[in-house]
């Protein structure tokens, strides 16, 4: 039946053009965009998990220009640390020659002191953006270094932490800690250094005296015993009412001098508050000297004790400048090692944003090899629908020739 009220066949060929048409539109909208979800509404899932995924990609940026920052102030750290080594170094070299009487210890002295001066500006100069990790300012710095997401979608911050390395020259405070030893230039000073004829000889032994000038927590005490450093450090058990502070030294000095394998016997007389009865048991001459360091000290504090004009100083000289030399090589040491990590998870979080860019394209990015192919259909069955439409349009034009 024929009818020029409805035209069935005009309809059903005008709904596949739009159904084309909507295709096309599509279509198009992928190869100007490149995107195959563009919006929420073209799949609101993937487009929420797409957007979650860009919001990360910025936020590694951002991790990355942190990372390069704390990457360079450590450097500058490791860099000062490696100078003032080999500043040390040099220094020791005068020590050394301090050592023989014929030499001109006042012209050494002046040496080391240059030296000295130079330390204190390399530590000071230390600086990246205002942030010196070895000045003593700071004991530490966190570097912002990834944002983790867990399973529930609830981010949190991880930071990677720079320990600061104390190579600051300044807050040493003297203090009377040692007296009545062989070989001391003076009574009642903060260090000392004597040598002990080896085992039968004339000087064989020699005795070290620590007295309490009023200890405070945090206070060191450091022994030179040949080739053998050991020390301890007072606490604030130590220097509660009641307590000996010089006897709990001497006990414990005894203990890492007898512990560190040196060619001496020490005894320690109860009887005697403080004092150590040193015998050299080896084959060989050796040296022995001690150091106090306050508890304000810096790093490097012991810098302010180091003198080459008197024998006896330059003894005590050698042993401490071992002492500041393994103190910036640990701090190099430790700059080195976290600038390290640094630069590893630099290359991670690069690595890791191209990851997620990769993930997101595959989410969103249009196929374009396959828009192009599915473009030519569409257009060909555009054309094919408007001949159809056109033909269905026709048809109540034909019911006249009944009517002839």
């Amino acid at each position: 039946m024929s009818s020029i009220l409805t035209n069935t066949s005009a309809m059903v060929a005008l709904q596949t053009l739009r159904g084309i048409n909507s295709g096309l539109a599509k279509t198009q909208a992928e190869i100007s965009t490149g995107k195959s979800v563009a919006s929420a509404k073209d799949n609101a899932a993937v487009w929420a998990i797409s957007k979650v995924m860009e919001s990360d990609v910025q936020g590694f940026k951002a991790i990355s220009d942190s990372l390069a920052l704390g990457e360079s102030t450590v450097a500058v750290a490791r860099q000062a640390s490696e100078t003032i080594t080999d500043l040390l170094t040099k220094m020791k070299g005068k020590i050394v020659a301090a050592q023989e009487d014929n030499v001109d210890r006042a012209k050494l002295q002046t040496d080391v002191a240059a030296l000295v001066d130079q330390v204190t500006s390399v530590v000071s100069a230390a600086q990246f953006n205002g942030l010196n990790l070895v000045n003593g300012a700071v004991s530490s710095a966190d570097i912002l270094a990834s944002l983790d997401r867990d399973s529930s979608g609830n981010v949190t911050a991880s930071s990677i932490t720079v320990n600061a390395q104390n190579l600051s020259t300044g807050g040493y405070t003297a203090k009377a800690v040692f007296t009545g030893s062989d070989g001391v230039a003076a009574d009642g000073a903060d260090s000392f250094g004597f040598s002990l004829d080896a085992a039968g000889g004339t000087v064989e032994a020699g005795t070290v005296t620590i007295v309490d000038p009023t200890f405070a927590a945090g206070d060191k005490i450091s022994m030179t015993v040949g080739n053998k450093q050991v020390s301890y450090t007072v606490t604030a058990e130590d220097i509660a009412a009641g307590n000996s502070p010089q006897d709990v030294i001497a006990i414990n000095l005894k203990a890492a001098i007898e512990a560190s394998g040196a060619a001496v016997s020490v005894a320690y007389d109860s009887g005697s508050p403080g004092v150590l009865a040193i015998t050299n048991t080896g084959a060989d001459s050796l040296s022995i000297s001690g150091q106090f360091t306050n508890a304000n000290s810096g790093g490097l504090g012991l810098l302010a004790t180091i003198d080459v004009s008197t024998s006896g100083n330059a003894t005590t000289a050698l042993a401490n400048i071992e002492t500041l030399i393994n103190t910036s090589v640990d701090a190099a040491a430790a700059f080195g090692s976290v600038e390290g990590r640094i630069s590893t998870q630099a290359e991670f979080i690069t690595n890791l944003s191209d990851s997620l860019k990769a993930g997101i394209g595959a989410l969103v990015d249009a196929d374009m090899e396959e828009a192009s192919a599915r473009l030519q259909a569409l257009q060909t069955q555009q054309q094919l629908g408007i001949q159809a439409l056109s033909i269905a349009n026709q048809q109540p034009q034909n019911i006249l020739a009944l009517f002839r």
